[in-house]
């Protein structure tokens, strides 16, 4: 089976840990071998899903579904240690001060290094990664265009040598759309919409990659419009509750529209008043 690689980004805040997270238990559920990576130094699914621990290291939390912490060094080390094979020398190469003080400053090195990873597989190139499915809780909007241009830029600054052809594979891997798929997070508010929109037309522009749009936390209610302008007419708290509930629906159909005009696809993805968080993501997934 060819192995699927689903990125999922938005501005800090929108929701997209618990978007990827619905989206990895949705695709374990239909039986696929799935792998939901977190990138950084920091777990957000530790404590959400009160875990013990989460390392670089994958761990199953549920059937199918495993769950793992990347930085950008600790893909390398791995990398490195395929590599050489010979694990005392993978130690001394990374202990090494000139090594370590090249590795911190290398601009794109560590980004390459977890993109290496990513698209190993389908690569056929590295450490097996042997899963059906990636998903991928990747960097917030401006860190996540940075980490897409790091093989690109790696590929015009080192034209020849293994780590030239490998950042061009790794870019290929990245363009191709029947491999990765791409899913922008907002709220139906200004500014997330605006970043969210702006992200989607610069992956368009530079790398020819349509994503998907998923605005998160859609307040749905089945009161009609008139019943809302109705109860307004009221000399109550109900009435002012109304009024607020009236505001915030025109406000996100207006974000809608506006996204709307920019994006290809586009999902809807309720506001659950949900505080345990397996139900959050069930519910989550239901719809994706």
């Amino acid at each position: 089976m060819k192995q699927e690689i689903h990125f999922v980004t938005g501005k800090g805040g929108v929701g997209k840990s618990v978007i990827a997270a619905a989206l990895a238990l949705k695709k374990s559920r239909e039986g696929k071998k799935v792998l939901l990576v977190e990138l950084g130094d920091q777990s957000f699914y530790k404590d959400f899903f009160d875990l013990a621990e989460i390392t670089f290291k994958p761990t199953e939390i549920k059937k199918n579904l495993s769950v793992a912490l990347w930085t950008g060094e600790a893909c390398l080390q791995e990398y490195a240690r395929h590599l050489i094979k010979v694990e005392s020398l993978a130690k001394l190469f990374f202990e090494n001060a000139v090594m370590r003080a090249f590795i911190n400053v290398a601009p794109g090195l560590p980004e390459l290094a977890i993109l290496g990873k990513v698209t190993s597989s389908p690569r056929q190139h590295g450490p097996p990664l042997p899963y059906d499915v990636l998903v991928v809780d990747a960097f917030a909007t401006g860190h996540f265009l940075a980490l897409l241009e790091a093989p690109k830029g790696m590929a015009q600054a080192v034209q020849f040598g293994p780590m030239g052809e490998q950042s061009r594979s790794i870019d290929a891997c990245l363009r191709n759309q029947d491999l990765c798929k791409y899913h922008i997070v907002t709220l139906p508010e200004e500014l997330p919409v605006k970043e969210a929109t702006e992200l989607m037309q610069r992956l368009q522009a530079e790398f020819s990659i349509a994503a998907n749009l998923i605005v998160n936390k859609m307040i749905q209610t089945s009161v009609s419009d008139e019943e809302l302008k109705a109860t307004q007419n009221e000399n109550s708290d109900l009435a002012k509750f109304a009024e607020y509930l009236e505001h915030q629906i025109v406000h996100q159909r207006d974000m809608w529209n506006k996204a709307q005009e920019k994006a290809t696809t586009m999902k809807a993805i309720p506001l659950y008043f949900e505080t345990d968080a397996w139900a959050l993501v069930e519910k989550v997934g239901d719809v994706l």
